[in-house]
């Protein structure tokens, strides 16, 4: 699993848009760091691990009537 070190100010949303390409990450970015589940805004140094994101992952974010080769 990749890490990512935060810099100050950074918030899930933020890191999950920069480091995984989208917003709709968050909940993967919080359940593979729970132990900072209670911070909004980061100070510098935290290490973060990152979730993998595969095809599988990006489809499954997805709402059923935007996914392919999927009925709703």
């Amino acid at each position: 699993m990749a890490e990512y070190i935060t810099k100050m100010g950074d918030t899930w949303d933020l890191i999950a848009f920069e480091q995984l390409g989208s917003c709709e990450y968050v909940s993967l970015l919080l359940n593979a760091n729970r132990r900072y589940s209670g911070t909004a805004i980061f100070s510098a140094g935290v290490v973060l691990n990152m979730p993998e994101i595969t095809k599988t992952t990006k489809a499954e974010n997805l709402p059923p009537w935007r996914r392919n080769n999927e009925s709703p």
